[in-house]
């Protein structure tokens, strides 16, 4: 999709952006849809676009999935996830809702922040404020973007690890098909997991030291990466495009967590993610970074990772 054409989409529904760069090397960014960023090169938008998402607005029953580059709060599922408050899969209304302002802006640079409540499913409320710092970068053979994801707890209590978890948690789309994959460093198949069901990982292929997950946006699944892993990149033959994602270490006072959309009974796994590869089924899938959690989240902490995202000819 060019960038005109997304402009006007968000134009024609009365929804707020702001652009950083330029149409030839820029992202736009979603102000009122969930703050997601949308990278842009030779005026072509590089993300998965829905139009749906940016035409409707979703509900409890019905969500619009809308592409780009989202900020969330980990986990997803178990009895401390975000996403089951209501005893189904649902994205809450203070993310779905959430109203980004722009805080700071310069030359290549951009701060924006929401305030979001969470509930999780431990029926726990808290309140929380968004902030996505970007940074854009323009390379001889593409697009740069660091992005510092921050969540701040503006709650007035303590919470301890048995009520609550949160991470920042950013999820990359992008439309793929068959030729679809990605590589990262690895030195053995137990630097990586199923977080659906054990299916997936027996068919990866390790060349070397460097490990190959398809991903052709066929089969609904998601893989877990160990905090050795230091970078992952997805790979789109079908858009000559390789996507490099790289998150920084969290600090010792911080774990990384169980992210996975488990069931809400279950109490969260002891294997932590740094990085996760979402395929969907219906041909788009997600490189995914996350950050991590101390053992109890203090009233106006900063759970924060930076992020670096290089676009890239293959």
């Amino acid at each position: 999709m060019h960038i005109n054409d997304l402009q006007k989409a968000f134009d024609q529904a009365g929804k707020r952006t702001h652009l950083i760069g330029s149409d030839m090397a820029g992202v736009l960014v979603a102000l009122d849809m969930e703050g997601r960023l949308f990278t842009v090169w030779n005026g072509e938008v590089i993300n998965r676009v829905n139009t749906d998402a940016i035409r409707y607005h979703s509900d409890q029953h019905t969500y619009y999935n809308p592409g780009g580059d989202v900020l969330w709060p980990a986990p997803e599922g178990t009895c401390l996830g975000y996403q089951y408050s209501t005893d189904k899969w649902r994205v809450s209304p203070g993310i779905r809702f959430a109203c980004y302002q722009v805080k700071e802006t310069e030359n290549r640079r951009l701060v924006v922040e929401a305030e979001i409540d969470l509930v999780n499913n431990c029926g726990i409320g808290i309140p929380t404020l968004f902030a996505r710092d970007i940074y854009l970068t323009e390379v001889d053979d593409g697009v740069q973007v660091n992005v510092r994801e921050s969540i701040t707890y503006i709650g007035k209590k303590p919470l301890s690890s048995s009520q609550a978890l949160i991470a920042p948690w950013t999820l990359c789309q992008f439309d793929t098909d068959y030729g679809g994959k990605v590589i990262f460093p690895c030195g053995d198949k137990s630097e990586l997991w199923d977080l659906y069901d054990d299916t997936i990982v027996p068919q990866c292929i390790l060349h070397g030291d460097t490990m190959e997950i398809p991903a052709d946006g066929k089969k609904r699944f998601q893989v877990g990466l160990a905090p050795s892993v230091p970078w992952i990149e997805f790979h789109s033959v079908q858009h000559n495009l390789r996507v490099k994602r790289s998150a920084s270490v969290i600090p010792s006072s911080q774990s990384y967590i169980d992210i996975s959309d488990a069931d809400p009974q279950c109490a969260p796994g002891s294997r932590g993610v740094r990085y996760s590869v979402y395929n969907d089924s219906s041909n788009f899938m997600e490189i995914e970074a996350v950050g991590g959690c101390p053992e109890v989240i203090t009233p106006g902490m900063v759970l924060s990772v930076d992020v670096e995202t290089g676009y890239r000819l293959l």
